[in-house]
């Protein structure tokens, strides 16, 4: 048994052989301790009533009447206590009674050979053919005592029928083998089609197809396996497209250092542009350390969740100290910036938070335009709190809002040209958020602004 398919075959196969057992076994009960005795009992009256008859009328030709009775379905066998016997009906296939139930049946009892036949199988309790498997019960005919045992003619009564049950019988057992086989091939395909398409997962091939319109198990499994073909391949792609932006990010500013390292070799390059291309090394240094920082507390966040070390503390304080530190960005860029911030604790990291609470505002200062306003509120709601940095910056599209927690996505290039940055930022504040079991939402309308609204679990202590 290799394969599923045998297996779910064989395993439907032996439930059918022991379902058939099973129901023999209760069947052969029923028959022994119910049908049977009711059986015993509707005979022995029929007997006893055909016995009155034949005493009530003694004019009676007795073998006539015998083979009138036999010959719509029952076997008989009739003796008397001279030793005279008949048979009438069908032949008994074993003519085994002792003498002695004869000469008891003789004495004026009943014998109650169906009631008190061996407890053998089903088959033989109801169909044996014996002479010993019949009702015998006493009657007085023209001076004479008779015992008269009858039972009745199971073939007569069934007629051709029991062939149609072997046949009905037969056929049953063979469609349902059939219908096995069939079945099986049906449950075991979407199976066999989600093994090849693992195989095809496995070699990097994501194009899969599988059939999802099943409403069962199967169809559901499928649609889970498509589902999670998409997002591996989603996943494969952010991969490439990591590696594709980390070398560029990583490329663009060694070839600037490269570049000007060679130009301040040249001694003809005067002071003033000498310090200017140290700047711009200098700077260019500053952008890959950024993005080496960045990398790191990312793989960190990934990695686990142990870096989180969650403590007691003002969450208000901590954003009044951010916005004292980027006072001079704002008042640079002519930036009136509000904020509502009530005293409010709360459980988590400080560290990673303020991280967090630092690169939405330094979005909102770097994607503000001149002039332009910055709103900060936080207030307590039931268990948690909401933190939301509203800016009236370049805003975004509805397609930068679905990818701008992506890592090193970075909105529309013609309208941020002037901006530098490593597209890891907004990423980072989401792990964070996720990680304190909160949640982040952005609304922003193009040319208009952006609002980023934090929902973080409180986790007030006792």
């Amino acid at each position: 048994m290799k394969t599923l398919y045998v297996k779910f075959i064989v395993i439907t196969m032996g439930i059918m052989i022991l379902s058939s057992i099973f129901a023999f076994i209760i069947s052969n009960t029923y028959y022994q301790q119910i049908l049977k005795p009711d059986n015993d009992e509707k005979i022995t009256k029929i007997a006893e009533s055909v016995a009155t008859y034949m005493e009530e009328h003694p004019t009676l030709d007795l073998k006539e009447h015998l083979n009138h009775i036999s010959s719509v379905g029952y076997q008989i066998y009739l003796t008397n206590d001279a030793g005279e016997e008949d048979f009438f009906g069908a032949e008994f296939r074993e003519k085994n009674l002792s003498p002695s139930t004869i000469e008891t049946v003789l004495g004026g009892n009943t014998y109650h050979g169906i009631l008190h036949f061996p407890q053998g199988t089903f088959v033989t309790g109801f169909f044996a053919n014996e002479l010993k498997n019949t009702i015998g019960v006493p009657f007085r005919y023209n001076e004479k005592n008779y015992a008269l045992f009858l039972r009745p003619d199971i073939k007569l009564l069934f007629n051709e029928m029991h062939f149609l049950f072997g046949w009905l019988l037969l056929f049953t057992i063979l469609l349902s083998i059939i219908m096995v086989l069939f079945s099986t091939k049906y449950l075991v395909k979407p199976i066999s089609k989600l093994t090849t398409a693992t195989k095809s997962l496995s070699n990097g091939d994501f194009n899969v197809e599988l059939d999802i319109t099943r409403q069962d198990e199967l169809g559901e499994l499928s649609y889970s396996f498509l589902h999670m073909a998409r997002k591996l391949e989603q996943a494969d792609d952010v991969r490439k497209e990591f590696i594709s932006n980390i070398s560029h990010d990583i490329q663009s500013p060694l070839s600037n250092i490269k570049g000007y390292t060679k130009l301040l070799e040249n001694e003809s390059v005067s002071v003033e542009e000498r310090g200017k291309y140290i700047s711009i090394i200098h700077d260019e240094i500053r952008r890959l350390s950024n993005l080496t920082k960045q990398l790191l507390l990312l793989a960190s966040l990934d990695r686990s969740d142990d870096i989180v070390k969650k403590k007691p503390f003002n969450v208000s304080e901590q954003i009044k100290e951010l916005v004292r530190n980027y006072q001079w960005q704002v008042s640079e860029k002519g930036i009136m910036l509000s904020y509502s911030l009530p005293d409010i604790e709360i459980t988590g990291d400080p560290s990673l938070l303020n991280t967090v609470w630092d690169n939405l505002l330094t979005n909102a200062i770097k994607y503000n335009k001149t002039d332009g306003s910055i709103e900060i509120s936080l207030e307590e709601k039931e268990d948690s709190i909401i933190v939301s940095f509203k800016d009236t910056g370049i805003g975004l599209n509805r397609s930068e809002i679905d990818r701008i927690f992506d890592r090193f996505y970075r909105a529309d290039s013609s309208r941020t040209r002037t901006i530098e940055g490593t597209g890891l930022g907004l990423s980072i504040v989401w792990t964070i958020i996720k990680l304190h079991d909160g949640q982040i939402q952005v609304e922003s309308i193009e040319n208009v602004g952006t609002t980023f609204t934090i929902e973080l679990p409180i986790y007030k202590q006792n």
